[in-house]
């Protein structure tokens, strides 16, 4: 378990408790949802290691979150690639963040979002820029939503495996951009992202 001198502990303490820590992932990727997490970690019951889940390995990154599952009150929530390409991706995100707040079990008295912007919510909220770097709990919530959409993305590739989402989680990587050409675009795709939108028009 963590020490009670970690920064991003510290940083979350000097907020009313309990805290919920936001975060999003995929807002980058071609294809799939974007997910966002909400978790409100049990101080008594820290895993030590939690940090932006960009700076953690995979199989580590599937530890932390099994941990913080454990002993943390945690909701996620999507946004659908139909949302994304009607409202556009930004707004998509906040609506996710805004759903995985109103699924915790338990009433937050401070939420801290990662980001610039915060979504809509009767809760007092921060927007923390690079927050995965400053908040324990926004650190969580990003290991919880990178593993689950990870995860959705590998189970999506099961159904249209020329895309590699397993290996790309979406993103257009070379290899994701030459299957496009090649194969088209699945329904899984953002229509109003570029390349896509270029190729369909």
């Amino acid at each position: 378990m963590i020490n009670s001198d970690n920064n991003l502990l510290q940083f979350d303490l000097s907020y009313d408790q309990p805290v919920a820590g936001v975060d999003e992932v995929g807002r980058g990727p071609l294809a799939g949802p974007v997910v966002a997490a909400a978790v409100i970690i049990d101080i008594n019951n820290i895993p030590d290691g939690i940090n932006d889940s960009k700076k953690i390995s995979k199989k580590r990154r599937l530890e932390l979150c099994n941990e913080i599952i454990k002993y943390s009150i945690y909701s996620i929530a999507e946004a659908s690639v139909e949302e994304i390409d009607q409202i556009n991706i930004l707004q998509a995100s906040l609506i996710a963040m805004k759903r995985a707040i109103e699924g915790l079990s338990k009433k937050p008295k401070t939420v801290l979002v990662d980001g610039k912007f915060k979504p809509r919510t009767s809760l007092p909220t921060h927007a923390i820029i690079k927050g995965d770097s400053q908040s324990l709990a926004i650190a969580a919530s990003s290991i919880i939503a990178k593993v689950y959409r990870d995860n959705l993305m590998s189970n999506l590739s099961k159904n249209y495996p020329d895309y590699l989402w397993e290996k790309n989680a979406g993103y257009g990587t070379k290899e994701h951009l030459l299957a496009i050409k090649k194969y088209g675009i699945t329904p899984i795709h953002r229509k109003s992202f570029k390349p896509i939108y270029n190729i369909l028009n």
